[in-house]
């Protein structure tokens, strides 16, 4: 049995007075772990506690071994986050000092660092993006640099939140074949369920509770007839 990547026990979390996630309890050991539901549900939430961005109210956030209040530290360098917006997550003018920056934060000096960004480039075929202005690049490419910045540090868990937001149908196609390649177990909050058909295990939120967990036959299966019963909401 493999060991849990994370542990939630007896977890709640709240902004201000709103109750987000009530009462969590759950461990997670699968390779590929999609997160499904409306917005608003709770994914987002429980992927920042996870990472540690965000602190649970009460109860305990355990990741990849590490205690996400006293450990909090340690966790970016094991646990690598894939935000919806990459324009949230890019703060360097050029593709080079993007990748590069992980890299200097380990203590590999800047001319280190350098050669590590334009090798993980080439890996993905982008050898030419090193000096490249993130301005320049559309959302799809963006993306991947942000995706190229994160496992280049060979976390031990990656977490995404939406990666396919953005994206135009021949980008995602794309992108979905570079996510499924990846060695490292994901967690995934997505409106995809094509791509989430493919996963190991779902599991639906509503209300910051879990409405039903398993294999994805199964559960995407209840979330789109849940879908389609419910009448229509333009807003």
């Amino acid at each position: 049995m493999t060991a849990p990547h994370v542990i939630f026990d007896r977890v709640s979390f709240s902004y201000g007075d709103r109750s987000v996630i009530p009462d969590l309890s759950l461990a997670l050991s699968e390779r590929r772990v999609g997160l499904i539901g409306s917005n608003g549900s709770g994914k987002s939430s429980l992927l920042r506690l996870v990472h540690g961005l965000a602190q649970p109210t009460g109860g305990t956030v355990t990741t990849v071994g590490l205690n996400t209040k006293t450990d909090r530290k340690k966790i970016p360098s094991r646990v690598g986050f894939l935000f919806q917006d990459p324009d949230r997550q890019i703060i360097f003018p050029t593709v080079g000092e993007e990748i590069a920056f992980g890299f200097e934060e380990r203590g590999l000096t800047r001319q280190e660092a350098q050669r590590e960004a334009r090798s993980w480039l080439s890996r993905y075929g982008r050898s030419d993006w090193l000096e490249r202005g993130v301005h320049e690049l559309s959302e799809g490419q963006k993306q991947l640099v942000c995706l190229i910045s994160v496992i280049a540090l060979q976390p031990d868990l990656i977490l995404l939140d939406e990666p396919f937001a953005s994206l135009d149908l021949r980008t995602r196609l794309a992108f979905a074949k570079q996510l499924a390649a990846l060695p490292q177990p994901l967690i995934m909050a997505s409106h995809d369920l094509n791509f989430l058909a493919r996963f190991d295990r779902i599991l639906w939120l509503e209300g910051g509770r879990i409405r039903a967990d398993g294999p994805p036959e199964d559960v995407l299966t209840a979330y789109d007839a849940a879908a389609r019963a419910q009448p229509e909401v333009i807003s």
